[in-house]
């Protein structure tokens, strides 16, 4: 069942969004990005004269009960975007009476999910190393359907439009989906296009095809630039991994970042994406700073040659212009990570450049997707989100999504 052919008149409908948007020590929200996301979705079942259950998670607490994870704190922040006063579940787990008592176009929030922890499922308090922890998984696994059942009982059918969890196996973004038949069970407007927008880039490439995949660490990007050297015709490696992929060439990288441990597994990805056909970009030149904070001193030094006391904050200028040759020509761009310490605005050099070289391509006809929290930041400081294709909500999903693995959130409604 998709959306758009079903009627929510008259049925109660509860949806999974991904409200675990940033809050200030007041409280009060700083991105409403996530919010505005799921209006398309929220407004469709309100306009067709349906009841609307939301529910969704915020911040890690760890299975208990904590005020600072409160939704309460985004309910008239939810309310004026939807212009519909939204009440307030205290306890998702005990909100059956409010919810049979809503009507067509009423709106009713659920409290954080995570403050149960049957919503993501995994014991607490108990070590993976302790005897007992099978029989504790296999308890809280039952515990988790019936969490789910319980959910699922306040509603007639249930959509799913919360990207960012997609990856997960939680009550709300998987299990929940057993209790619906297929007719009751869709993705949200902002699911769908997550979803084609990943088909574009894995199913859908016009060549050449170039990925940028920055961040500090080698270890936590390699299943996707496995996946990608199969795919793409450039692959630019910036920020942080720069340094790993140095001094495993024997480079001196200074106080600069570096996974001591990777060095082979670097020239490893140099040595397949040879044999692959690959066009490797790697950083030539950095910007060094003498320590880690926008007040730094800087020079612009060889990648290979740092000097003692400095670390490489930011791709230098050679390199800017390295990527921007390998992004502007290109049909299909997938940009996840900075290229440098793009929070400090001394740094923010290589992201930018790279964010102008992907607005410059898109502008050309090249359908680009940036996604993962640090490249959206970064699109959004500078200003540009509206002029890429597409910006992703979801980090882990989206590059679990490109690494091939099948989503439990989008299985459980596709099969």
């Amino acid at each position: 069942m998709t959306i758009d052919n079903y009627n929510f008149a008259g049925k109660k409908a509860i949806v999974r969004v991904d409200f675990n948007v940033p809050l200030d020590e007041n409280g009060n929200i700083t991105d409403d990005t996530r919010i505005r996301g799921a209006l398309p979705t929220l407004k469709k079942i309100l306009n067709d004269g349906g009841a609307l259950i939301i529910m969704s998670h915020m911040g890690k607490p760890k299975g208990k009960v904590n005020p600072k994870f409160s939704l309460s704190q985004i309910q008239g922040a939810v309310s004026d975007a939807l212009g519909v006063e939204v009440k307030f579940a205290p306890d998702c787990a005990k909100a059956a009476d409010a919810a049979a008592a809503l009507k067509s176009g009423e709106v009713l929030m659920l409290e954080n999910l995570r403050f149960y922890p049957e919503e993501e499922g995994k014991p607490v308090g108990i070590d993976k190393e302790d005897p007992a922890y099978d029989a504790a998984k296999k308890e809280m696994k039952d515990r988790q359907k019936e969490f789910a059942k319980t959910l699922a009982g306040y509603a007639d059918c249930y959509v799913n439009d919360a990207f960012g969890t997609a990856h997960r196996k939680h009550a709300s973004t998987a299990v929940i989906a057993d209790s619906f038949d297929a007719d009751n069970k869709m993705l949200g407007y902002l699911m769908e296009k997550e979803v084609n927008a990943v088909d574009n880039i894995l199913s859908n490439i016009k060549r050449p095809f170039t990925a940028i995949m920055g961040g500090s660490k080698v270890s936590t990007k390699i299943g996707i630039i496995e996946n990608l050297m199969d795919k793409v015709d450039n692959l630019i490696l910036c920020g942080g991994m720069t340094y790993t992929f140095a001094k495993a060439q024997g480079g001196k990288i200074g106080m600069s970042i570096c996974e001591n441990d990777k060095l082979d597994l670097a020239l490893d990805i140099m040595k397949k994406a040879q044999e692959k056909g690959v066009n490797l970009v790697l950083g030539t030149d950095c910007v060094a700073g003498d320590k880690f904070s926008n007040d730094a001193n800087t020079q612009v030094v060889s990648a290979m040659d740092i000097p003692e006391g400095w670390e490489g904050m930011d791709a230098g200028p050679e390199t800017r212009k390295l990527f921007a040759d390998a992004i502007k020509g290109a049909k299909t761009i997938l940009w996840n990570g900075p290229a440098g310490v793009f929070e400090f605005d001394k740094f923010t050099a290589g992201s930018r450049a790279i964010a102008d070289a992907i607005v410059e391509a898109t502008g050309n006809g090249a359908f680009s997707l940036v996604g993962g929290g640090d490249s959206v930041a970064c699109v959004n400081k500078f200003g540009v989100a509206d002029k890429v294709s597409y910006v992703s909500t979801g980090g882990g999903a989206l590059l679990e999504a490109i690494e091939g693995k099948n989503l439990p959130g989008i299985a459980a409604i596709k099969g």
